[in-house]
């Protein structure tokens, strides 16, 4: 087990730097020179070319593309992205707070999502073709189909502005967690529910678990273990399900006025604040990456086969 992790964290280490590379590059794509981004956040009313030039020698983007990006590296690793075009303040001082009140909304809802699908997919599973499944189905395929943000104005008339239940933004309590938690496990659960009932049918209907009830195991030990592999199959979906809800909270954010990444980052986009956008992709990718080599070493570690492939 030992040699797989060194081998999966090898894998991982030589595309964590692509990443980095590729997202420090992004600001070289924009239109818009950042030095201009910066003289027009301070309000200078005459920008000349001799300004512009100060500008840029002054944050250092006169230099050659790699020195600047292997300082940018080095930094990162310390959590320094550099200062924000438009207020500033060091980049980690406005990422900070936004990435905790994002980490505490993904957490919930990722947890709601990943207890919601494996309860409905394996009751699904059990009851193949019965009016539950047919019900659960077909509920889950209409309330995916909603655009998230369509549903999340829709809940806040109901049940914010109708039946004034909960607070249509901010997260100043308790129940500000009630409206865009619903909206992401309503849009998310549905999938991934529909991941756990395949690969449960998969493995009720294969060679082992009629073997098995041959033997004379009860229904519910073939049951059980037939839950256990089909969850080595999802591990890698819901591995990756807390990255993705960590990067589509933007949507549901912008609309609840949540204190996130989202919101900073929308913000940052549409004031051309590059260190900031930098510092967002950078932190999304690696997220990616770390969950899916730590789903890869929870699967190893139910899966003694997984360990000889690599």
């Amino acid at each position: 087990m030992l040699s797989y992790m060194i081998k999966r964290v090898g894998v991982a280490l030589p595309l964590l730097v692509v990443i980095s590379f590729l997202t420090f590059g992004l600001n070289q794509l924009s239109p818009m020179d950042p030095a201009e981004v910066v003289l027009h956040a301070q309000e200078i009313p005459a920008i000349t070319e001799e300004l512009i030039a100060q500008t840029r020698a002054e944050l250092g983007l006169d230099r050659p593309f790699l020195a600047r990006y292997g300082d940018w590296l080095l930094s990162s690793l310390q959590l320094d992205f550099g200062e924000s075009y438009i207020t500033g303040k060091p980049v980690w001082s406005l990422l900070g707070p936004a990435l905790v009140n994002t980490v505490k909304l993904t957490l919930i809802s990722s947890f709601i999502i990943i207890l919601l699908s494996i309860g409905l997919g394996v009751l699904c599973a059990l009851r193949e073709g019965k009016p539950v499944d047919l019900a659960v189905r077909g509920l889950s395929f209409l309330l995916t189909s909603m655009p998230s943000y369509w549903l999340a104005a829709l809940m806040v008339w109901y049940f914010a502005v109708k039946l004034d239940l909960f607070p249509t933004s901010g997260m100043s309590s308790a129940s500000s967690y009630v409206l865009p938690v619903s909206v992401l496990v309503i849009g998310y659960a549905g999938i991934y529910f529909r991941t756990v009932r395949s690969s449960m049918l998969s493995n009720l209907h294969a060679d082992y678990a009629l073997y098995g009830r041959a033997c004379g195991l009860s229904e519910r030990q073939v049951t059980m273990r037939v839950l256990r592999n089909s969850l080595q199959v999802s591990v890698s979906v819901f591995g990756l399900a807390i990255p993705i809800i960590l990067g589509s909270t933007v949507v549901v954010e912008n609309i609840f006025a949540w204190p996130g990444l989202g919101t900073l980052t929308v913000n940052s986009i549409l004031g051309r604040d590059f260190p900031i956008i930098q510092a967002y992709v950078l932190v999304l990718a690696v997220s990616f990456v770390l969950f899916n080599t730590l789903s890869d070493l929870i699967n190893a570690a139910l899966n003694p086969r997984l360990r000889k492939e690599l």
